[in-house]
């Protein structure tokens, strides 16, 4: 996850985020990827049932029930586990998670523990009185997906009404006053919708918007001849970058980031390089505490069974199960190889990624992508679209 407001717009440093010591449990949610500890943000899919039938869905739901999930006292467990563990974040998700009917109960129970909730949702179901009950169960950010303007988006989630639907979630927010953002993953669907989603964020007062890069996992996977090119990327990227330093010129409170590729923050700081800003080595020196992709590290989930897995877009790997150890137990088990590899994955990355200079950064971006292409999971991520001079660092990306 790249702050693109934060540090492209330079209004991030290095010492907001020594000022809470770099603890997990002690920073606020938008300074935890540069925490020292990394205690993980936990990822829980609560179930797996969705009313809409996305395009690039990583968990491949339907509107239907699935069997040996989770029960609502063992869900309980569960959150009490995570917060003996110091997990500073759950993110609720699913399926659809609003659809689960313990949800509210699993976020008062996180926030009563300490633990920050946050719902991903479609939005769909976001009536005015649910919206309300999220916020006074302390839920302390709702994401809502919305992927392009109201045709592509209807398309992209296999329901007409869907786009009208979740904007109107997304009002509902705004008016009760719970802290709202839009999510859209990008692909060749949609990214021509950018100018339409930029008008569309400073019209309806929505102060943040995140900008996911494909993973393909899920349905995702069936959809990866549709992601966007390299050369459509760093187009699409350099926009982000100009509307969200627009946006702060104009100061308009936004909070743009984009999520799932990491080759973004490489980009960022050469472009800022290339224009001199003065804040480039302040970004440097967060991206570099950020680390790059947390994978096994500072991201984990936990699927609607209770399997534990090294993001939520790996769902085919597990660690172990919930209700047979408790979560502490799976996540620092290195005798997994593929759990000690991941915790210190450098060595191992093969091709483009291998031979990075900016390893350090970025640290080796997303393994399910290359698991995906192929079937290596140390080998290249496909999705960077850094150049070979780019990684080598003998020059600097073009400007936009």
């Amino acid at each position: 996850m790249i702050s693109i407001t934060r540090l492209f717009c330079g209004t991030l440093t290095p010492g907001d985020v020594l000022r809470y010591g770099r603890k997990s449990s002690g920073s606020p949610s938008d300074l935890l990827r540069y925490t020292a500890d990394k205690k993980p943000v936990v990822v829980w899919n609560v179930l797996r049932r969705c009313n809409l039938r996305c395009v690039h869905c990583y968990s491949d739901s339907e509107n239907g029930a699935y069997p040996g999930e989770l029960s609502e006292e063992e869900g309980k467990r569960l959150i009490q586990d995570l917060a003996e563990f110091g997990v500073p974040v759950i993110l609720f998700s699913g399926g659809e998670p609003l659809m689960h009917p313990s949800l509210l109960e699993f976020v008062r129970l996180a926030v009563s523990k300490g633990i920050r909730a946050v719902v991903s949702t479609n939005g769909t179901l976001l009536a005015r009185e649910v919206a309300r009950r999220l916020k006074d169960a302390g839920a302390s950010y709702i994401g809502v997906s919305i992927d392009g303007l109201e045709k592509t988006n209807d398309a992209f989630r296999g329901k007409k009404g869907a786009f009208r639907a979740s904007l109107e979630g997304i009002r509902n927010c705004v008016e009760t006053g719970v802290h709202v953002g839009l999510r859209l993953t990008l692909t060749k669907r949609n990214f021509r919708d950018l100018e339409g989603i930029f008008e569309l964020v400073e019209r309806e007062n929505i102060r943040r918007v995140c900008f996911y890069h494909l993973v393909y996992s899920g349905r995702g996977g069936r959809l990866r001849e549709e992601d966007v090119s390299h050369d459509e990327t760093r187009r699409t990227v350099d926009r982000i970058m100009d509307w969200a330093l627009s946006c702060h010129r104009e100061g308009l409170e936004k909070d743009v980031l984009t999520v799932d590729n990491h080759a973004d923050g490489v980009y960022l700081y050469l472009r800022m390089l290339k224009e001199g800003r003065p804040a480039a080595e302040q970004a440097r020196e967060l991206l570099l505490w950020n680390g790059g992709n947390s994978s096994g590290i500072g991201i984990a989930n936990i699927d609607s069974q209770g399997n534990v897995h090294a993001d939520q877009f790996w769902q085919d790997y597990s660690f172990g199960n919930v209700r047979q150890r408790k979560f502490g137990e799976v996540w620092t088990d290195t005798s997994d190889p593929l759990m000690a590899k991941l915790k210190d994955r450098k060595p191992f990355l093969k091709g483009k990624c291998g031979r990075c200079r900016w390893v350090q950064m970025c640290n080796g971006n997303f393994r399910a992508r290359a698991i995906a292409v192929y079937g290596d999971v140390w080998m290249e991520d496909p999705a960077c679209y850094l150049t070979e001079e780019e990684i080598a660092g003998r020059e600097s990306p073009a400007g936009p």
